[in-house]
């Protein structure tokens, strides 16, 4: 059983930037993906970032050029990292991270994200 801990949630003001983190609590093997979703009141959930293998990213068009996703691997977990810059109201949301490993999907618990002045 995998577990995912998210941190780097917060407020940001309009254009400002914030970078979210997710550690696994074991080291994932063989072919994984790992990424962000988030989802705001009141609409569909988002995927917004996906790295495959810690090496191949796709982004949601609504957020290209404004976020990156990275991941890192040591010896014991794995981490994959949500660089947000450029931040606006419509970025508000819950970010949820997950992995999706050879014996299933995982999720983490969520970070809230709000883009307020």
């Amino acid at each position: 059983q995998v577990q995912l801990v998210e941190s780097g949630g917060g407020l940001v003001q309009p254009g400002g930037s914030l970078r979210l983190s997710c550690t696994t609590s074991v080291l994932l093997f063989g072919d994984y993906t790992l990424g962000w979703y988030r989802q705001a009141p009141g609409k569909q959930r988002e995927l917004v970032a996906s790295i495959k293998d810690d090496s191949i990213s796709s982004y949601a068009a609504s957020v290209k050029g404004r976020f990156t996703i990275s991941s890192y691997r040591d010896s014991l977990w794995n981490t994959v990292y949500l660089q947000m810059t450029g931040l606006t109201s419509e970025d508000t949301a819950v970010y949820m991270c997950y992995a999706n490993a050879f014996d299933g999907m995982y999720w983490g618990q969520g970070t809230q994200v709000t883009v307020s002045s």
